[in-house]
């Protein structure tokens, strides 16, 4: 496994932007342009732009790295080498613990948020729908949701309802009135819009209009019990307190433009002050927007300002079981992976075990099966320990001791 990770932590959103352009399309690109590549699942998300390669073998690491940055870089416009140099890679156990950490929000913006878990799995289902993922992917994925969910239970992090969209709906609060009587427009229809619709009702705020460029708008406003906007959206802004984007399209959907008219239209009546949300990486909002008098503008740069750094007690113990989690499936994927010749040599003894009693009295085919048993099982207990404990020579040793058992002529004799 090998990973390549760019997030927050390190980069200024705007990087992460352009990174992940055209994200939908480089997975597939990626595993179909390098035959070292047997897999791939890329995670997306508002922070971080993170790829999951199931890579042949150690030694191919460096030309996937390198067919990877030449896959982002032809979309995001950057040279190869700014790609290679924005995505830190790591390998083995570091993948594991890392992807188990981000699947339960410990590397979120919003530490402990819980819409992670979903775009984790979001991004499984993504490969498998490209045909990118693997066996191995498919393992680790699913063993990270379920990580995921062990801290969440066993932690209480995330309990708190902490989001990305929550600390934003936040710092707009005080401008607004009520929220039972605060008129928001939702711009976008997809699973972040479902999610910030949740965090408004969770609030008071019923007065709902979603608005769509692809035309969404009716079929997720009807599932979810608010109203369509209707396509034009000047006039769709008329009368609203809060904008709330998260639509992801390539390009601003509301424009400077677009809200002067919308506000010129109120001028008479007063244009009442409008708080504006955009929580997509890929702008929804023009940022001049934020200039306009009586227009407050949050994006994701004001959240990570922001954003609480959670309990430490609570995040120290998610760490923790994260790390026992991540260990546990290193030894268990070591014991799967190391297991097949231990099989096969136990299978080789027990086969000819098996035309060894054939014929002999039950009392000594007893005794001889009980020989050969209590022969094959201290190698086998010490060869899967090996293996979990990745100790290569140790296995290596054991594999031999059990190479070296047979069924003897003279263990047969003497059982005759």
């Amino acid at each position: 496994m090998l990973s390549l990770v760019a997030s927050h932590h390190d980069l200024d959103l705007s990087v992460l932007e352009r990174l992940s352009a055209d994200v939908h399309a480089v997975g597939r690109e990626i595993v179909t342009g390098c035959d070292s590549i047997a897999g791939a699942v890329v995670l997306a998300t508002c922070n971080r732009f993170e790829l999951y390669l199931d890579v042949d073998d150690a030694a191919d690491a460096d030309a996937a790295r390198d067919a990877v940055a030449a896959t982002v870089a032809a979309r995001s416009g950057y040279s190869a080498d700014r790609v290679a140099g924005s995505l830190a890679p790591a390998t083995g156990h570091r993948v594991t613990e890392h992807l188990f950490a981000v699947a339960s929000g410990l590397e979120s913006m919003v530490v402990g948020e819980r819409e992670i878990a979903g775009q984790v799995r979001r991004a499984l289902t993504a490969a498998r729908r490209d045909g990118t993922t693997t066996s191995e992917l498919e393992g680790l994925f699913q063993a990270a949701s379920r990580a995921s969910r062990a801290v969440g239970n066993r932690t209480g992090l995330g309990a708190a309802g902490r989001s990305v969209v929550g600390v934003a709906l936040d710092l707009v609060e005080d401008g607004l009135p009520a929220w039972s009587d605060v008129r928001c427009l939702l711009i976008g229809t997809g699973s972040y819009a479902g999610a910030s619709l949740a965090a408004l009702k969770a609030r008071g705020c019923a007065d709902v209009l979603v608005y769509s460029a692809s035309g969404r708008a009716g079929q997720f406003a009807e599932q979810r019990g608010v109203t369509a906007a209707t396509d034009d959206l000047a006039a769709s802004l008329a009368g609203v307190d809060l904008v709330v984007a998260c639509s992801g399209a390539a390009g601003a959907v509301l424009d400077v433009d677009s809200l002067i008219r919308a506000r010129s239209a109120e001028a008479a009546l007063g244009a009442r002050p409008l708080a504006v949300v955009d929580l997509a990486l890929q702008h929804d909002v023009d940022p001049a927007v934020g200039e306009l008098p009586g227009v407050r503008l949050v994006s994701l740069s004001t959240v990570a300002e922001h954003a609480p750094d959670g309990h430490a007690a609570t995040v120290e113990e998610a760490r923790a079981l994260v790390a026992a989690e991540a260990a546990a499936f290193e030894r268990a994927q070591r014991s799967r992976q190391w297991d097949p010749p231990v099989v096969a040599e136990r299978r080789r003894v027990l086969e000819d075990l098996a035309a060894a009693v054939e014929g002999l009295p039950e009392r000594a085919a007893r005794a001889l099966r009980r020989e050969v048993r209590t022969a094959l099982h201290g190698p086998t207990v010490r060869a899967r320990a090996a293996a979990e404990a990745g100790d290569a020579a140790g296995y290596a040793a054991a594999l031999a001791d059990l190479a070296g058992v047979t069924v003897a002529a003279g263990d047969l004799a003497a059982a005759r």
